[in-house]
């Protein structure tokens, strides 16, 4: 019961500190000057809490905590409580702790699972070794130790149950990942499975107040709407257990986890592996990188050189991403708070100063770079970064949140990014318990963003189907299923930046979506897609393309190309008054693109691309329209493929259908071209034609693949 009165001493805190302050807060767009920070235009509003409320989730019984006169409403609870620690490295804010404390003796475990650690480049595989040992010592000082296994999860918690023998209740952090809530919901029933089977409790560190996942509503325009509180974070717990004779196991180091990672027996094939590895520049810019490519040398080794002057402890791990433990992380956090305050005041300022100019690739994108991989291992939460640029916020003006906008860049970069990064859990979450379509949406995490998926078939080929610019999975909404019938596994994705997936404030290119792309890749369609198995031969045995971006010139035979790209105050302009056109248009230019079957253009299709527009990082997405490089050719992207299938709409209002198919006939022989009486989106205009072609090219490729091919 200590945990719960510390809780209600540090809440009663909080909240005198705020019930002066304004209840209404808004925020404008990261990066913007000081000038735009002020403008009521753009702004956004959420409640400040006045108090805290954690409830159940409804759909997956995850743990609540309800704080109502700021008190904790526990029961007692006997036995000991295990807390499978994943993704939540950390005793700051953490509800499972805050739980188990009530419990005679609790046991943190994190478990090396190759599931999870196969996933982490070396980067974060250091930065995850660092934040374990420092939770370790966080740990100790509250009265408790950290549990180290190897191996599965559900062999090492079901080992751990038969062990300690008074286990009563494991405690598991509810995931969003379709993989890792496939391999949770295994070692529930591995734990059920056994004769006395403790109880098994899923939890969420929720940022809004929100009831119900089945409430929220489906376009950001409208959830912020609802001006949902952001519930406060938890102190750390005082906890017991730290004494019991155990076997708590050390922590590898990291060249072990290296070897771990080897040996597992169902790693990825080795030439996979290092295609993986490879970038895209590297490879489209081998041929040229002569005298004309040392400048691109130089800057990488000045890069390098940059990120290797560190201090003993500095607050980088590696590169420019912020680790160690959360102590450390928030000391980085103040220091990137106050770097536009010009004057150093610690090694902490100095050191996040010093990485700036690379971290802020575009405006605003520097704290996602600095401060994601922290974030995804959970060594800080949320809603405690959240409330710590509000603190800051409150400190530069005297006490007061204004309600015209932040007065700091830096808070309203760092407050957008945590609000967008929460508004993407919440759409992976719900679209994952819905249950109301022929296809269960996934969601997978890429470079620590959500992109959903679909996949639709248990044997058979497989192809992957990826939409165009601005679409989104579900464009394929008779498509997937309908190939699927043909004896074949389908796979279709919203790429980064589109539909359902999350937008990061990044600098999109079609590089950035080919890398993407490349770990997911099998049978693909599309321009983007041409890089992929240009670059990436292995991952595609041949390849469909539907009314695909891209030119062909006759004897293109080298790559002069790059992936640094700029953005611009004329880009960001443009975008804007793109998407302001775009959303009075958009049915009447959906429809130009459907001129054989307008009907198809339904209010299903229009009202998804609207929810889409108004997703935060819709506007920094739309700027990649005026960088794109779209110089490499379409016949040097396909060279060297036997099996190329190119499916155009002769009705295409977007490109010269007629010429781009007479240069492929003329320059691309061997190409399998189908021309149809249809638009810039034939598969969704004429599905059934089209599912017809695709099934039988698939099935003409199944007879020339041997059958290991299929599996």
């Amino acid at each position: 019961m200590e945990g719960q009165k510390s809780h209600s001493a540090w809440l009663e805190k909080e909240m005198s500190q705020s019930r002066a302050q304004l209840r209404w807060v808004s925020w404008v767009r990261p990066g913007w000057s000081q000038l735009w920070a002020w403008t009521a235009l753009m702004k956004r509003h959420v409640v400040y809490p006045t108090n805290e409320t954690l409830r159940d989730s409804t759909e997956c019984g995850a743990l609540g905590f309800s704080s109502t006169k700021s008190q904790f409403q526990f029961s007692e609870k006997a036995g000991v409580a295990v807390v499978w620690l994943k993704h939540d490295l950390r005793i700051d804010d953490h509800p499972a702790l805050l739980a188990a404390s009530n419990h005679n003796a609790v046991v943190p475990l994190y478990i090396f699972d190759h599931r999870i650690i196969s996933r982490f480049p070396e980067k974060m595989i250091e930065m995850l070794v660092l934040a374990l040992q420092d939770l370790r010592s966080s740990l100790r000082d509250k009265g408790s130790n950290l549990m180290i296994r190897l191996g599965s999860a559900e062999s090492a918690l079901q080992e751990l149950v038969k062990e300690v023998q008074l286990v009563t209740t494991v405690y598991a952090e509810e995931e969003v990942e379709y993989g890792f809530r496939q391999m949770t919901g295994s070692v529930k029933g591995t734990l059920e499975a056994m004769p006395s089977a403790p109880n098994f409790v899923l939890w969420r560190t929720p940022f809004y107040d929100v009831k119900s996942l089945r409430d929220i509503p489906d376009s950001y325009n409208d959830f912020t709407k609802l001006r949902l509180p952001i519930t406060l974070p938890l102190p750390p717990a005082t906890l017991t257990g730290g004494e019991m004779e155990l076997d708590w196991g050390a922590i590898p180091t990291f060249d072990d986890l290296k070897e771990f990672v080897k040996a597992n027996p169902c790693k990825m094939d080795e030439s996979w592996a290092s295609t993986k590895e490879m970038l895209t520049e590297t490879i489209l810019m081998k041929e040229i990188l002569k005298p004309a490519g040392r400048n691109t040398i130089n800057s990488s080794f000045r890069h390098v050189q940059v990120q290797s002057k560190r201090h003993e402890n500095s607050v980088f791990v590696k590169g420019h991403s912020v680790g160690g433990g959360t102590s450390n992380v928030l000391k980085a956090l103040a220091a990137y708070l106050r770097y536009l305050e010009g004057t150093e005041r610690d090694h902490y300022w100095k050191e996040v100063h010093e990485r700036m100019p690379y971290a802020e690739s575009r405006n605003g994108a520097s704290f996602t770079t600095l401060f994601g991989p922290a974030l995804s291992l959970g060594i800080l939460s949320r809603r405690r970064v959240h409330l710590e640029a509000l603190k800051y916020e409150k400190e530069r003006d005297s006490g007061f949140l204004s309600s015209f906008g932040y007065s700091s860049a830096m808070v309203a970069t760092t407050v957008d990014s945590v609000c967008s990064m929460e508004w993407y859990s919440l759409v992976a979450l719900k679209s994952q318990i819905n249950d109301d379509r022929r296809y269960h949406i996934r969601s997978w995490r890429w470079k620590g963003y959500l992109i959903q998926y679909t996949v639709v078939g248990h044997e058979g080929p497989a192809t992957l189907l990826v939409h165009g610019f601005g679409a989104f999975l579900e464009h394929y909404r008779d498509n997937i299923c309908s190939i699927a019938e043909g004896g074949n596994r389908v796979w279709a994705i919203t790429i980064l930046g589109f539909g359902k997936s999350e937008k990061p404030n990044v600098v999109y290119t079609e590089l950035l979506w080919a890398e993407m792309l490349r770990d997911f890749i099998i049978e693909v369609v599309g321009y983007i897609i041409a890089i992929v198995v240009r670059l990436w031969p292995a991952l595609a045995k041949s390849v469909v393309l539907i009314n695909s971006g891209g030119n062909v010139i006759p004897g293109y035979s080298s790559a002069p190309f790059t992936k640094e790209r700029r953005t611009s105050g004329a880009s960001w302009l443009g975008a804007k008054f793109l998407l302001f056109y775009l959303r009075l248009t958009l049915k009447d230019i959906v429809k130009n693109c459907y001129p054989a079957k307008t009907e198809r253009v339904d209010n299903w299709l229009i009202d998804e691309m609207l929810r889409a527009s108004y997703d935060p990082g819709v506007a920094v997405v739309l700027e990649s329209v005026f960088s794109f490089n779209l110089s490499v050719p379409l016949n040097y992207l396909l060279d060297g493929f036997e099996e190329v299938l190119i499916v155009q709409g002769m009705r295409d209002p977007i490109s010269d259908s007629k010429s781009k198919v007479a240069m492929l006939k003329e320059h691309c022989a061997g190409f399998i071209i189908k021309e149809l009486d249809a638009g810039h989106c034939p598969h969704d205009e004429l599905p059934d034609e089209v599912n017809s072609i695709i099934r039988e090219w698939i099935e003409s490729l199944s007879s020339k693949l041997p059958v290991a091919s299929f599996k």
